[in-house]
């Protein structure tokens, strides 16, 4: 048995349980000791229960696995709460379905001031592309918007385009698109933030979205009671991941005021997932403003609530062109995209931000933005000299093949979402696959290639583009498919996804020293899950469900 703390009895045990530890020293076990939030044993039944006192708490994993509470490496937990209680249209195929959903969601928000749906499939009418006529025809009277899977375009009815003000489009920076139509006036589809962002703010939640929107601080600051609810959004979308059993949360979209919303959730109740949020870097900034994400770093550095890091989008997504590639998309050969920094504007926000210590990690798509934030890493490993800086690049969805080696070379994390591939889970297989083209299949979504080449590859969902829950990414990553017979196979086996959500997200943050493996002296952050991972067909995975999760060695769920 692996024993610290020998001599006292613990808080908590968990027995019966067919232990996965992602400690190679102690791999497998069969029950858990905890005691002060802490690890303290892992080892036989025997032994453990040889810990357990008066006041012991235990819990029966019955045979189900024991596994590391899952890291979250990627979402967006401010929005992705607040769209908990939006439309949910993924899996609604067809003009007839979407319009049952959209007016019988309608029928039960009648004092919604906007109606806002979510996950879309870009191909929900078929070939046809959405237009604002279609949702008029829909809904004509009342404000609507629905957001695709990606959250990068989005299709408002006439009535929302006229009360934001873009009915007849508008000047926006580099990237961002009002789609307009024959007739002058806006077509209905809006592609990125710039874009789209008047519209949402009619929902009157502009506040979830300045992480994402500006990186920004509200503006006028909410009263007591926007505050209050504001907070308890963010105690939904915590109570979210918990049920997932998810522990730690590193989120990709952030700003202050979501740093001391959970302060507060924190000093009253304790928070049931730690969590890091980063300072959103915009293009509109300067280099001088990264003084906020240093004093961020600086004030919010514990265990349970910390930043350290900066978030930055280099580029869109594929799905609607805005995505930047090397070679023109296979689909429109007159096209790679448009970045949202120029190389060298990157170059500069790479060295300054990493002289200062922090980690960076840039939502990059295409393997053109792929090269040129790597390019940046790498001068800023030439302007400020090599230290284990652990910067990142978000989502990787194509990648030449002289780029794959430079992670491993630059100590680059390979952040990657296994539900993202389309046919991999919620996403169809076009546009995306076409906009690829056959050429880069073989280097699109390269898990397995990356892997193979030095990377550290870190799994997550990027909910709530994707559906948070870590064992469907698991089960994604396990049963990934080829495009086509001569593609490789960039599958994971389950013990190497398993690590993607645990032992390679605490990698991510610096935390490897204490959590993503269950060892004695490591943070208490478990889960125990309704049946034994390893002897579950990977077509069934998606059975598995969290039965308890354990974050700080308290219960923060239970079926």
């Amino acid at each position: 048995m692996s024993v610290t703390g020998a001599g006292r009895s613990a808080d908590l045990i968990v027995i019966n349980g067919r232990v996965l530890t992602m400690d190679d020293g102690n791999p497998a076990a069969e029950a858990i000791a905890i005691k002060d939030s802490t690890i303290i044993a892992v080892g036989s039944r025997a032994a453990i229960e040889a810990l357990k006192g008066p006041g012991t708490k235990v819990i029966d994993a019955e045979g189900g696995s024991v596994v590391p509470g899952f890291i979250e490496a990627h979402m967006h937990l401010f929005s992705g709460a607040a769209e908990l209680a939006h439309l949910q249209l993924a899996g609604v195929h067809g003009f007839e379905a979407l319009q049952k959903a959209i007016r019988d969601y309608a029928s039960t928000r009648l004092d919604a001031k906007m109606l806002v749906g979510q996950g879309v499939d870009y191909t929900v009418l078929g070939s046809e592309r959405v237009t604002r006529h279609h949702l008029d025809a829909i809904l004509p009277d009342r404000p609507f918007v629905m957001a695709a899977p990606d959250h990068h375009t989005m299709w408002a009815n006439t009535r929302a385009l006229e009360m934001a003000g873009i009915l007849n489009g508008r000047t926006l920076g580099p990237g961002n698109e009002i789609v307009m139509g024959d007739d002058g006036l806006a077509a209905g589809e809006l592609r990125e933030g710039e874009a789209f962002g008047p519209v949402l703010d009619l929902a009157g939640e502009s506040r979830v979205r300045l992480g994402l929107a500006t990186g920004g601080e509200p503006d006028p600051m909410p009263t007591a009671a926007e505050r209050a609810a504001d907070r308890d959004i963010m105690r939904r979308g915590l109570a979210w991941c918990a049920r997932h059993g998810i522990t730690s949360i590193q989120n990709m979209d952030g700003n202050l005021y979501q740093l001391e919303l959970l302060a507060e959730i924190e000093a009253e109740e304790g928070l049931p997932c730690r969590v890091q949020i980063p300072f959103h870097y915009k293009n509109f900034m300067t280099l001088d403003m990264l003084d906020k994400a240093s004093d961020m770093a600086g004030r919010y550095d514990s265990e349970w609530l910390s930043s350290g890091m900066v978030k930055v989008f280099y580029d869109g997504v594929l799905d609607s062109w805005t995505a930047v590639m090397v070679e023109p998309y296979a689909d429109r050969p007159d096209w790679v995209g448009e970045p949202l920094f120029t190389p060298q504007q990157f170059i500069d926000l790479a060295v300054a931000v990493d002289r200062r210590g922090l980690q960076i990690a840039v939502h990059s798509i295409g393997d053109g933005a792929v090269r040129a934030v790597l390019d940046g890493y790498e001068a800023a490993r030439k302007a400020n000299g090599k230290r284990d800086s652990r910067h990142r690049v978000e989502h990787i969805e194509v990648i030449t093949t002289t780029d794959v080696p430079r992670f491993a070379e630059l100590g680059v994390i390979a952040s990657m979402q296994p539900p993202h591939p389309p046919g991999a889970m919620d996403f169809p297989l076009e546009p995306t696959i076409s906009r690829i083209g056959p050429a880069r299949w073989p280097l699109s979504y390269a898990w397995r290639t990356l892997k193979d080449a030095g990377a550290r590859v870190v799994f997550a969902s990027d909910w709530p583009v994707s559906p948070i829950d870590p064992i469907l990414g698991i089960q994604a990553a396990v049963l990934r498919k080829p495009w086509a017979d001569s593609d490789p196979d960039q599958s994971f086996s389950l013990h190497e996804a398993l690590a993607g959500y645990t032992v390679e997200g605490a990698y991510a943050e610096f935390a490897e020293h204490r959590k993503g493996s269950l060892k004695p002296g490591y943070m208490a952050d478990l889960v125990v899950l309704s049946a034994d991972l390893e002897a579950t067909a990977p077509e069934t995975l998606h059975k598995v469900r969290p039965v308890t999760t354990i974050c700080g060695g308290k219960v923060t769920y239970q079926a």
